[in-house]
């Protein structure tokens, strides 16, 4: 054996073990983190993360051996095939295609019978007292799964005996006239999905916005709470002209001056500003410029 090995393993202190301190916690930053290199052995990605290469044609054990997974003859054994091709015949996707398109400016209401608002008024779930909205119908498992808004339909409307004061998205114009002819009121407004879901969370005030000026006939105890979030107003010329519409009844329908029409683009004659036309006939201009 070599002496200067001889001298390492005679010197003690080489063999002492490393006496490891603790590291403040105030100063993290100045002790990195230290790590064991057996940790480096042992990485490796998830087993599903990664799927082996399937080798063909290498023998009857590995299952893709002799035909390569394509079986016995044929066009798809002997070559490649196109996609859709069906023998020379005219394709599917041509003589099946695609027909008509999907609207992207349409809307899903969730629909909302008479005869089950009163189901629940019966069985204490609503308060017929208060105002009812999007969120006490939520609350109440009355509706679920409000993606656009809820539309109030007539089904049922004979049934219907307590006044209610409902404040929805849409509304027929049978449910608006059964519950009127009840002692009820219906007010229609705008929401979007994020809102609704707002509502239902009690971070949106259901009611009231910059835009709306609805007076309930009952008397509202509204919280004193603050709304992080304000209910918004609607913005599209077809949302405005909905809302706009008294038979609809529509929280923007007080903008309307009596005997005015809801529409922004078409006037109502007898509304708007009269500009008297100026004479430029030639008898007035010479009119214009004599001196006596």
């Amino acid at each position: 054996m070599p002496p200067n090995i001889v001298k390492a393993i005679q010197v003690p202190w080489i063999f002492k073990p490393m006496v490891t301190r603790s590291m403040p916690s105030y100063l993290p930053f100045l002790y990195p983190q230290r790590r064991s290199a057996s940790i480096l052995s042992g990485l490796s990605d998830n087993p599903t993360a990664y799927h082996k290469k399937i080798r063909r044609g290498r023998g009857p054990s590995s299952g893709k051996g002799k035909t390569s997974g394509r079986g016995q003859k044929g066009q798809k054994a002997h070559g490649k095939v196109p996609r859709g091709f069906n023998g020379g015949q005219t394709p599917d996707e041509v003589v099946h295609g695609t027909r008509g398109y999907e609207n992207q400016l349409s809307v899903e209401m969730t629909p909302l019978n008479l005869e089950k608002i009163q189901s629940w008024v019966n069985q204490g779930r609503l308060n017929p007292a208060k105002p009812i909205t999007i969120r006490e119908l939520a609350k109440s498992r009355c509706i679920s799964q409000v993606k656009d808004g809820v539309k109030l339909l007539a089904k049922g409307s004979e049934k219907l005996t307590s006044p209610l004061h409902i404040i929805t998205s849409r509304a027929s114009a049978s449910a608006i006239a059964a519950i009127e002819a009840a002692g009820g009121s219906v007010t229609t407004r705008y929401y979007t999905h994020a809102s609704i879901e707002r509502v239902i969370k009690g971070k949106t005030d259901p009611i009231h916005s910059l835009q709306s000026q609805i007076a309930m006939p009952v008397e509202v105890d509204r919280e004193q709470r603050y709304y992080p979030i304000r209910l918004p107003d609607a913005t599209s010329r077809k949302d405005i002209e909905n809302y706009r519409d008294p038979a609809h009844r529509g929280y923007l329908s007080h903008q309307l001056e009596e005997g005015q029409g809801p529409s922004l683009f078409f006037k109502t004659p007898g509304f708007g500003k009269l500009v008297a036309k100026k004479n430029t006939s030639k008898a007035a201009s010479a009119a214009e410029n004599r001196i006596w």
